[in-house]
């Protein structure tokens, strides 16, 4: 990723950041990060996160095509929402809203992330930031955290979609696709990942219900009903 960083200053400062991040510092903040790389102070790193020219797709993209070459074809592309939890205001997204990081309603961001995994690993290979309406329709409040004019409002299921097209889009070969239910919920989600040809196992709440032409059911009723001889252990993949 050295050649997404014109000055070899910038690079080092990335190098550093990087091996702070997968290091044992206990918080991942400047200071910490900074100490941990020998640093006197956090402002190099600040400037290299806040003001310092580079593309953080292109590195994106560098570490997907890395992740594909290493791990492999035939894997599943896992999508799930984390929070982080914040006490301003300022940081982009950031609002009260429920999030599984503290199990509550929270002041946090909320990023989409995908995860691509093989028998041979896994790693992360791309993110959308989740922005709320109520960051949307204040153009000045997304201005003053450099968010674009153009980027509007947009669920978690059309961030996971946005997601998955590009991924398919730059030949990362995963074979099957995989999320909870708050994905499961998104209708338009299983029908993209039928039109692109991908299997997928979404989970589903256990109010979900069962429709056929003798009636409908709870699934958790089900489940409780089924005899020991309905199920069949299977194996998604290699040693799970």
């Amino acid at each position: 990723m050295a050649g997404r960083f014109a000055r070899a200053d910038l690079r080092w400062r990335m190098r550093d950041y990087v091996r702070g991040l997968l290091g044992r510092a206990t918080r991942k903040n400047g200071w910490q990060l900074a100490e941990w790389a020998g640093h006197r102070t956090s402002d190099g790193f600040q400037r290299l996160l806040n003001s310092s020219v580079w593309d953080a797709d292109a590195l994106r993209d560098d570490v997907r095509d890395y992740v594909a070459e290493r791990l492999g074809p035939g894997g599943v592309l896992t999508l799930d929402d984390t929070g982080f939890v914040k006490k301003g205001t300022t940081s982009a997204g950031v609002g009260r809203q429920y999030t599984g990081t503290s199990g509550k309603i929270d002041n946090c961001q909320i990023g989409v992330f995908a995860a691509y995994a093989t028998d041979s690993g896994r790693a992360l290979v791309d993110r959308e930031l989740y922005l709320p309406k109520s960051w949307t329709s204040d153009r000045n409040r997304c201005r003053a955290a450099k968010i674009p004019d153009e980027q509007g409002f947009a669920t978690k299921g059309e961030l996971a979609r946005d997601i998955v097209r590009r991924r398919l889009a730059a030949g990362l070969p995963a074979a099957w696709v995989t999320a909870d239910e708050a994905y499961r919920q998104d209708w338009n989600f299983r029908r993209l990942l039928e039109q692109l040809g991908l299997c997928y196992v979404v989970a589903v709440p256990k109010s979900q219900q069962i429709k056929s032409l003798a009636g409908i059911w709870r699934i958790d009723e089900l489940i409780d009903e089924a005899p020991a001889d309905a199920w069949q252990r299977s194996q998604p993949s290699a040693g799970s």
